[in-house]
C-alpha cells in the first residue's frame, strides 16, 4: 500500500443496536480519548476506500459507506464523516492505535468529559438530524473507472 495522504482523512459513523462505534485512542492530542474511528486515505485511494479499511484496521468491523452526513475543511485539510452501514465483525480494540472500543447511545456519548470535542460535534449533529446526508450516488459516467471515481450527492 501507499503512503498516508495526510491531507485527507475519514472519520466513522457505524451504529450497532443503536449504538455507536468508539475507539479510545492511544497517542496525540486525543490520547486517552474516546472517538470515532477514522485515519488518512493511502495514496491513489478513494475516502470509502478509506473509510472500509480504517474501521476494520482499528476495530475489526466491515461496514460499507452509504453517506457523508459531515465534512470538515481548513486550508490543507479536509475530514469527510461518513454514515456506514454495519455488515459483520465483533468490535475489539487493535492494541496499537486504540486500546478500547465502546458502544455508546450517542446521548450517552456526547455527555462524556472523555470524548473529543470534533466527536462530540459531528454525533450532536447527528442527534439533531440523523437524516442531513449526503448519499452515495452509484451514477458513475461511462467515462470514469468505477474503481477511481466517486460521486456524493443527487
Amino acid at each position: 500500500m501507499g503512503k498516508d495522504f495526510r491531507p485527507f482523512a475519514v472519520s466513522c459513523i457505524v451504529s450497532i443496536d443503536g449504538k455507536i462505534l468508539f475507539v479510545r485512542h492511544t497517542y496525540g492530542i486525543a490520547k486517552g480519548r474516546i472517538l470515532i474511528p477514522g485515519g488518512y486515505l493511502k495514496e491513489n485511494e478513494l475516502p470509502s476506500q478509506a473509510a472500509v479499511r480504517e474501521l476494520m484496521e482499528e476495530t475489526g468491523v466491515n461496514a460499507k459507506p452509504v453517506s457523508i452526513c459531515s465534512a470538515r475543511c481548513k486550508a490543507g485539510q479536509w475530514i469527510f464523516v461518513f454514515n456506514m452501514e454495519y455488515i459483520s465483525g465483533t468490535p475489539r480494540s487493535d492494541g496499537y492505535e486504540n486500546s478500547e472500543v465502546l458502544l455508546l447511545t450517542p446521548q450517552e456519548a456526547v455527555q462524556r468529559d472523555d470524548i473529543t470535542n470534533m466527536s462530540r460535534s459531528i454525533i450532536k449533529a447527528y442527534i439533531a438530524n440523523p437524516e442531513r446526508v449526503i448519499p452515495l450516488n452509484d451514477d458513475v459516467p461511462p467515462t470514469y473507472d468505477k474503481n477511481k471515481y466517486e460521486f456524493f450527492g443527487i
